[in-house]
């Protein structure tokens, strides 16, 4: 394979055309191993340093340098893993151009990203770039993130970072949470016609989701953030019953939470344990339990962060409106907060064709990212000092 050094279009293209379908939300998917060798071939050629890390078998992170080590650094972070493909109304490996688009399943989310930062680095390099740029292409942020979550249990770190999801070019300092509970509802099995002796663990749950509605309605609409304003919930799964004549004895609700920042998994699984005892007070012969299955934590970099500001700059350098906006689906910029590193989101493509049955991104979009983050990378790396971490 071929691509032009620095042609974020093509390497797009090229990305595209890999199925790298996340086993484990997809049965059969093939994962990132084939992306990844890809990927890693055509950075190699382009003058990186790079490895290719296991993080389990067959899932593997690309980590590709540029640069001087050992001096002001920039991370680039992005996800080599894609969704299924039902009910597509395209190919989703054909990676076609046309209209000035580039289709197929990953390309906005977030194909188009991953090139745009690795053109980006690479015309940064040609241009005296004095520091270095870290380029990391995970696995499985689509499920549960093992792929950053590995690099940073690694030790790697950088003095910022951007994660390149879709943003439509507009910078993204925080992103909503999330935390998935179940509440299983219990009841009495009985006889269908003996009413006097069963519990309707389905109906109770019923109450639960009343209570839940008047949550959503009232309560979490006085919590709000600047960019992502209110959190919210909803009811994702329900399970329950074992026949048509028999009282079920348990239903299993499984709810959704997204947060905001200052909200906690803790915080979350308390305010649902509360719901519940606001209705066993009207019903008593409800009973439930709460637990936490799985979160993720939300992001918040503050708007005049030393990073939110050199992208304000670039953006303004290569003649681009600068928009500030919330980000609302969870990506991997979390998890390096988490570490000490700040990150924000900042890419091409718009989220609101990430998983759908139509993908593509603009051309011009690619371009205009590569070209905002070649200046970013050049201009944050030439500072020197500390005072930039205030």
């Amino acid at each position: 394979m071929r691509v032009t050094r620095g042609d974020a279009v093509a390497l797009t293209r090229e990305l595209v055309r890999v199925d790298s379908r996340n086993p484990s939300l997809v049965a059969g998917g093939p994962g990132e191993a084939e992306v990844a060798r890809v990927l890693a071939e055509i950075l190699r050629e382009w003058g990186f340093q790079v490895s290719v890390l296991d993080v389990k078998p067959g899932r593997p992170n690309v980590v590709a340098r540029i640069g001087t080590p050992g001096a002001r650094s920039m991370m680039f972070n992005g996800h080599l893993d894609v969704v299924g493909i039902d009910g597509m109304t395209h190919p989703a490996w054909d990676a076609d151009e046309r209209d000035g688009r580039v289709y197929g399943r990953g390309s906005s989310d977030m194909k188009a990203g991953v090139s745009a930062m690795c053109a980006a680095a690479v015309r940064a390099a040609d241009d005296a770039l004095d520091g270095e740029i870290i380029i990391t292409a995970v696995a499985d942020e689509e499920f549960e993130s093992i792929g950053t979550r590995s690099l940073i249990e690694s030790g790697l770190r950088a003095d910022a970072a951007i994660v390149t999801e879709p943003t439509r070019l507009a910078i993204m300092p925080a992103h909503l949470g999330f935390v998935w509970i179940d509440v299983t509802v219990h009841g009495r099995a009985a006889h269908g016609s003996r009413w006097e002796l069963g519990v309707d663990a389905i109906r109770h749950a019923g109450l639960f989701l009343a209570e839940l509605d008047r949550m959503d309605a009232d309560q979490l609409p006085e919590r709000t953030h600047p960019l992502l304003g209110r959190p919210s919930v909803h009811a994702s799964l329900i399970e329950g019953g074992t026949g048509m004549s028999t009282y079920p004895d348990r239903c299993v609700l499984r709810i959704e939470r997204r947060t905001i920042p200052g909200e906690t998994p803790e915080s979350v699984r308390r305010e649902l344990v509360d719901a519940c005892a606001l209705v066993s007070r009207r019903r008593p012969s409800f009973q439930a339990d709460v637990s936490v299955t799985f979160a993720q934590a939300p992001s918040d970099v503050a708007v005049d962060a030393p990073i939110v500001r050199a992208v304000e700059r670039s953006l303004r350098d290569a003649a681009e409106d600068v928009r500030i906006e919330g980000m609302t689906a969870w990506t991997d910029a979390a998890l390096l907060n988490a570490a000490g590193i700040p990150a924000i989101c900042f890419g091409p493509g718009d989220i609101a064709l990430a998983h759908a049955a139509e993908e593509y991104v603009a051309v011009d979009e690619i371009e205009r990212a590569t070209t905002v983050l070649a200046r970013l990378a050049v201009e944050w790396c030439a500072e020197r000092g500390t005072a930039w971490r205030s």
